[in-house]
């Protein structure tokens, strides 16, 4: 079964992403949520989960610093705001760059691009 983390300094936009990965990657293994950047890195070093949810914009270190530091280690899909980071994403190895508010409907892109690299 395929682990995941997700991080998003925001409750309910971490919430509804869970929900929305729950529908669309019903096996998937939500191994840990984080609420912060920092915590983010922690936790990827202690649970070495296969792909990353990430915020952008988080304290302590954003969503790209995490994806920069996790190199090609796991599968990285971005979920943000705005569009203005997608580029600096995109050169951090993102799968997938996507807007909240977050559905299955969309997820199921990236998921199917993780999936097949799993």
């Amino acid at each position: 079964m395929p682990t995941a983390l997700l991080a998003d300094d925001e409750e309910a936009p971490r919430a509804q992403l869970a929900t929305a990965l729950a529908q669309a990657w019903p096996e998937l293994d939500v191994v840990v949520e984080c609420v912060n950047g920092v915590d983010a890195w922690d936790a990827f070093l202690e649970h070495e989960p296969e792909v990353c949810f990430l915020d952008v914009r988080m304290p302590g270190l954003t969503g790209i610093e995490v994806a920069q530091r996790i190199g090609g280690a796991a599968h990285i899909v971005f979920v943000a705001t705005h569009g203005d980071h997608a580029l600096a994403a995109f050169d951090a190895g993102a799968v997938d760059y996507v807007l909240k508010p977050v559905d299955a409907e969309r997820l199921a892109q990236p998921v199917a691009r993780v999936q097949a690299r799993l």
